[in-house]
């Protein structure tokens, strides 16, 4: 297998930078903590997680989470870049708009699924691992975009479809005859 480089992580970023008219942050020392953070993840867990959000080494509960996330794109769109200020707009490329906080998107039930943790047992009065034990296991299902036919396996439609960019409301969840096991 041949070794993962900054070169190739930054090239590939890049690339979906450019074909969905994003940019990577201006900030050439802040880029490069990001391409190493994406570098060291799909070292360590054989695939791209996001480099500001703490992965399970679970590839099914860090599905969403793989860079580039199913956040970016709302993130983008509203706040001018994605969680991790690793993809920004235009506007903030160019210094026209500056680059400001962006609330996390990832739903509290996925991240305790994901870390193991409970999110706030203080506020249940359970233990942290009754806590995680009341988060449902991920129940992968068929999602079908209304508007192009991109396909996707897993719990929830994305939020943006990647093919068409269609929302997440045109997604519809194709009902089968076999059960599907995560």
């Amino acid at each position: 297998m041949t070794p993962i480089t900054i070169e190739m992580v930054q090239q590939r970023a890049e690339a979906d930078a450019r074909t969905y008219g994003y940019y990577l942050n201006p900030d050439a020392k802040f880029l490069q903590s990001l391409l190493e953070g994406l570098k060291r993840n799909e070292e360590r867990y054989g695939y791209p997680s996001c480099p500001c959000r703490l992965a399970s080494g679970k590839f099914d509960y860090d599905r969403d989470i793989l860079c580039p996330c199913d956040y970016r794109d709302p993130d983008v769109q509203e706040f001018g870049a994605c969680y991790c200020g690793l993809y920004v707009r235009k506007d903030v490329y160019e210094g026209k708009t500056e680059l400001q906080p962006v609330p996390e998107r990832r739903p509290v039930e996925k991240q305790a699924r994901a870390y193991g943790t409970a999110v706030s047992p203080a506020a249940t009065g359970a233990t942290a691992k009754e806590e995680v034990e009341k988060v449902p296991e991920p129940k992968k299902k068929l999602w079908y975009c209304a508007q192009c036919g991109y396909v996707v396996f897993r719990d929830e439609p994305p939020y943006v479809c990647p093919i068409c960019k269609a929302k997440r409301e045109f997604f519809v969840e194709i009902k089968t005859q076999i059960e599907f096991s995560g």
